[in-house]
């Protein structure tokens, strides 16, 4: 190579660039963190993560060794740097605690994609209105199907009793045995704070249900946003963000899931549910291959299975009803 006037180059000309990043290899090894605090994952808001440790609330970023691994409300983290709490301080979450359950749901029923809610809940409050608006059965039965697949204890939370009968609702999912509690506009509301002391609860229910005003009133410091119903009987989504409160006195966690106005049950399959019956799990095994356990389906083991007094035809009706939800 030459130079416009003539000169010829040889490599003394040739700079080497140095490496910015020095040559020292990079290890594969990461610190163990053994003196990481363990706390819970309250809140998630752009890469940043309200974590609970010893009832001081911390706020964390991810650290990097953790690369893609997702964190949502619930998680248990181990947590390291400045845990003080204090203003305009950031410590590291340097490692995620397997989960206990995983609360998820896709987009819709044609989505493969799961995305978890809420990880290590044990119970999930489906609120319902019984009038103002009317209960919606649908998504209360796709609500259970949710929490059974997840082996989450469902609770029906009824409001609005002073407007309407609760007996209807009583009726559809008897066969079911899911704990209940009926609520009204300004009344008590010692029987929930019975079901919910000691647990991780996620509150779910359409807007203009009561949801948030029930979650005020149960944390007072909570602020939940609240709207009201409109001219047509639907509600407005007033809470834009999950969160999870703790109650009054450490006696337990409510999970608040504001934008969840349906579940899509793409991964739910029907052998997912079924061990949520036990009553039926042994018929259903001697069903054909790939059984759906549909009404009238052929190689179906379940109605005689039933006919045998194994089970009963209303928790067959129940278990049908909602496979039909999926």
């Amino acid at each position: 190579m030459t130079l416009a006037r003539g000169r010829e180059l040889d490599e003394d000309d040739v700079r080497s660039r140095a490496n910015p990043r020095g040559t020292r290899p990079r290890s594969k090894q990461r610190p163990a963190h053994d003196d990481a605090e363990t706390g819970m994952v309250f809140s998630v808001d752009r890469g940043r993560y309200g974590v609970m440790i010893d009832g001081a609330e911390v706020t964390a970023m991810k650290a990097r060794e953790l690369g893609r691994t997702s964190m949502v409300i619930g998680d248990r983290v181990g947590v390291v740097g400045d845990l003080s709490g204090a203003h305009d301080t950031l410590a590291r979450i340097v490692r995620v605690d397997e989960r206990d359950t995983v609360l998820r749901r896709t987009a819709d029923d044609n989505d493969p994609h799961e995305r978890v809610i809420v990880a290590n809940a044990d119970q999930l409050l489906i609120v319902s209105a019984l009038a103002d608006p009317e209960p919606s059965f649908g998504f209360i039965d796709r609500c259970l199907v949710a929490a059974l697949a997840a082996g989450v204890e469902p609770i029906l939370c009824l409001t609005k009793s002073d407007l309407a009968s609760p007996e209807p609702v009583f009726e559809r999912y008897e066969a079911l045995s899911i704990p209940a509690v009926v609520t009204q506009r300004g009344g008590p509301l010692d029987e929930v704070r019975s079901h919910l002391t000691g647990h991780i609860t996620v509150f779910v229910g359409h807007s203009g249900v009561g949801k948030s005003t029930l979650i005020n009133a149960l944390v007072p410091t909570a602020y939940r946003a609240t709207g009201v119903v409109s001219a047509i009987g639907k509600g407005r989504h007033t809470s834009s963000s999950a969160v999870a409160l703790r109650l009054p006195d450490d006696e337990g966690w409510v999970v608040d899931t504001p934008g969840v106005r349906s579940f899509g049950l793409a991964h739910v399959t029907a052998d997912d549910l079924l061990w949520a019956f036990p009553d039926l799990e042994d018929g259903a095994v001697q069903c054909l291959p790939g059984c759906e356990h549909g009404a009238g389906e052929v190689g179906c083991h379940l109605d005689q299975w039933v006919a045998e007094g194994h089970s009963t035809p209303a928790r067959l009706a129940a278990f049908r009803q909602l496979l039909v939800s999926r």
